[in-house]
């Protein structure tokens, strides 16, 4: 069996920013819930039969206590966040595996559903539904790998390390060096792509970076500035690294079959009902600030 772990919170930004305004009879904004209903019932249409959908319940995470400029719901449009809820009741209503994250984030959720999925010998291959690079830490081999449904692009462990130029257990050390801004850590100054995949793929983690650059061996500019940024800076690194490391000591479920498609629950008929009838109106442009 394929199972597919879906990243429920980017396919709400992906759908909110793709699609022209929808409001039901109540005046609320549903377009981006129903296009991520359509979008996973297609799935299940085309053959999935093990699926889940993990979304960020809450934007906040332990993360914001550790950095204050992490992330927020700050900035968020009204529309958008709003249609959390519904987006996480029309789900489960489908009958399709549902976790909503509050402590952790989605992004948590689908590494450690990975990594306990991936233990079963009856799994073929783990399939993460999202292009979020965080995400690549997790890919192993060609099991466990990355799919990004708006393009259609499947990345396994040699595309991983052909798209960033480092192993998946150096991603958290490559955002740590170069910043995700989508997350709101600046990574450290001057450490650019190039020079943090070069230093990476040779040492793999940031504390086996020889303090002097001339151990490095590796064709890098600057690489005495970078050298001595890091050792100034190996702090926030080290910081860094522990925000974009991905939590896969979440328990959430006790065994695949759970995440079987059984069908739509009794609830369904009449929450797709009202997405159904609600009324499209004039496209409007709206910019994504979505990763």
């Amino acid at each position: 069996m394929k199972v597919y772990l879906v990243d429920g919170t980017y396919e709400l930004f992906r759908h909110y920013y793709a699609l022209p305004s929808a409001r039901d009879k109540d005046g609320r904004e549903v377009a981006a819930v129903r296009g991520v209903l359509s979008s996973v019932l297609g799935m299940i249409k085309a053959g999935a039969t093990h699926i889940a959908v993990a979304t960020d319940h809450v934007i906040e995470s332990f993360r914001n206590e550790l950095w204050s400029d992490y992330k927020t719901s700050e900035g968020v449009e009204p529309d958008l966040l709003a249609q959390f809820p519904l987006l996480e009741e029309v789900i489960a209503a489908a009958g399709i595996a549902l976790w909503p994250m509050i402590e952790f984030e989605a992004d948590d959720a689908l590494a450690a559903a990975a990594v306990a999925v991936a233990k079963d010998k009856r799994v073929e291959q783990v399939i993460i539904c999202t292009p979020d690079k965080d995400l690549a830490q997790c890919v192993r081999g060609g099991r466990i790998v990355q799919l990004n449904r708006r393009t259609r692009v499947t990345i396994d462990e040699a595309g991983v390390i052909q798209k960033f130029g480092v192993l998946p257990a150096s991603i958290p050390d490559y955002l740590a060096l170069v910043g995700d801004t989508a997350d709101g850590y600046p990574g450290l100054p001057g450490w650019g792509a190039k020079s943090s995949a070069a230093v990476l793929a040779k040492f793999l983690h940031l504390e086996n970076i020889p303090p002097d650059c001339k151990d490095w061996h590796v064709n890098v500019a600057s690489a005495g500035t970078l050298a001595g940024t890091l050792v100034r800076e190996m702090q926030n690194a080290i910081l860094f690294r522990r925000l974009a490391t991905l939590r896969t000591d979440i328990h959430l479920f006790d065994d695949v079959d759970q995440l079987r498609w059984k069908g739509e629950t009794a609830a369904f008929a009449e929450l797709a009902a009202k997405l159904d009838s609600a009324r499209t109106e004039r496209k409007v442009s709206r910019r994504s600030s979505a990763s």
